[in-house]
């Protein structure tokens, strides 16, 4: 997080989130992507992936969705609140989403274990995101 903290302090003297904010967010969320793309590649890996249909869909919505918002993120100027409050509750939904599914199946499966994990660090760190920037 450090080389994160110092490129989002570089950046943004005046952005709607502090630096430190900006960057445990993109951080948390970048691992969130990673984790959320493996476990969908995990499961689609399995012979009887067939059930397992929802719960990828909703991994690979939120690796999307938490990619867009990492990259807003860092474009992030003093009269984008709206819009990266719009964002984060987007990316708040499709974590909450793989979260539900991927916890369903964490204990037979490792790959939604550390999924759901990632993605339930993702809902904390939005959350804080969106009570700072909410009046």
């Amino acid at each position: 997080m450090p080389q994160t903290r110092e490129l989002f302090d570089s950046l943004m003297a005046q952005a709607p989130l502090d630096g430190e904010t900006l960057a445990s967010l993109a951080d948390v969320l970048a691992h969130c992507e990673e984790a959320t793309t493996a476990c969908a590649a995990g499961m689609l890996a399995r012979e009887d992936a067939g059930h397992l249909h929802m719960a990828v869909l909703h991994d690979l919505d939120c690796a999307d969705v938490v990619t867009s918002t990492r990259r807003l993120l860092t474009r992030t100027k003093i009269d984008d609140s709206a819009l990266l409050t719009a964002q984060l509750e987007v990316c708040l939904l499709a974590c909450q989403r793989s979260n539900e599914t991927c916890s369903r199946h964490a204990s037979h499966h490792e790959h939604c274990r550390i999924c759901s994990q990632a993605t339930q660090r993702a809902i904390d760190t939005c959350h804080q995101a969106l009570n700072a920037l909410r009046p």
